[in-house]
């Protein structure tokens, strides 16, 4: 279905090509399988700033005020490194394609679907015989499931975006945030006819609890290269202006078919925005791909 295939070369050879923020080890076979969480550097850093506060509070009482304000630090940076999308130091995270991508980039939308705009969306990457990826929402999906089925028909795959795109999702618990991701899961497997590998937290936002949880279900973080802010903007040319600026191949774009910003004319802007980036694109002879199928040629056909 897909005409943006990499070369020739084999998933387990992909699997190994690991993207920014991966390790190859990490990897696992199998791509959407379970594998064993392995706490970043960072992580196990503050575990052991942690323990050694507590230790040092215990043999020294009065050295409690640098524990304690060190343990706020920590917490501090954990915060910040949950906020910053981008970031690796959580854990796992794909920021652009694996070299094996070579040159095609990968087009992520998000917060669908919305029955006024995914239709029209999925005939612009069809005129431009380009495949993108779509991080739904599994309650909204639910609400829209002919439109998921079109997604999948016309050669696009499915993500995980959470079920219900939670504003606090990176202030919930583990076990908080396994029910919800879990529930997005199922939702957009029964709807899709296939599990997600992928998982983008609303916002990019998250914490530390996030990494086991994706590890347990079998999904990857996946984040972007660069963002358009077309929530926000009401003007296309800028948006578009974000997204090629430095456009290059393995890059993750995002822009949103969800709660898209409207211009002047009441039109969300993704609708102006796509054609320039999908032309501009095309003349740079950078193809659009899934997700899915940069890691794993041939997915896009299971």
């Amino acid at each position: 279905m897909n005409s943006t295939k990499p070369g020739p070369q084999t998933q387990a050879q992909h699997a190994q090509q690991a993207p920014q923020g991966f390790s190859a080890r990490a990897t696992p076979a199998t791509p959407g399988a379970p594998r064993r969480w392995k706490p970043s550097p960072f992580i196990t850093g503050s575990a052991a700033l942690h323990a050694g506060a507590a230790a040092a509070v215990v043999l020294q009482p009065a050295l409690w005020p640098w524990a304690l304000g060190s343990v706020v630090t920590s917490h501090l940076a954990l915060t910040a490194a949950g906020l910053w999308p981008r970031s690796t130091l959580l854990g796992l995270n794909w920021t652009s394609l694996p070299a094996s991508a070579q040159r095609q980039i990968a087009l992520t939308i998000d917060d669908g679907p919305n029955p006024e705009v995914t239709p029209r969306v999925l005939d612009l990457l069809d005129r431009y015989d380009a495949r993108a990826t779509f991080f739904c929402i599994g309650e909204v999906a639910r609400r829209h499931p002919q439109i998921v089925e079109a997604i999948v028909a016309r050669g696009h795959a499915v993500e995980n975006h959470s079920q219900r795109h939670r504003h606090n999702f990176s202030l919930l618990g583990p076990r908080a945030l396994e029910r919800e991701i879990a529930a997005a899961q199922q939702t957009l497997t029964e709807l899709s006819g296939s599990r997600p590998w992928f998982f983008r937290a609303p916002a990019g936002l998250r914490n530390p609890f996030l990494e086991p949880v994706l590890c347990r279900l079998g999904l990857h973080l996946a984040s972007w290269t660069r963002r358009g802010y077309d929530t926000r903007t009401r003007d296309a040319a800028v948006v578009t202006e974000r997204l090629l600026h430095g456009l290059a191949p393995r890059d993750i774009l995002l822009v949103h078919d969800g709660h898209p910003a409207r211009d002047a004319r009441n039109q969300p802007v993704v609708l102006d925005v796509l054609p320039a980036v999908l032309a501009a694109a095309a003349a740079a002879q950078l193809r659009c791909t899934t997700l899915r199928a940069a890691i794993a040629p041939g997915s896009e056909d299971a």
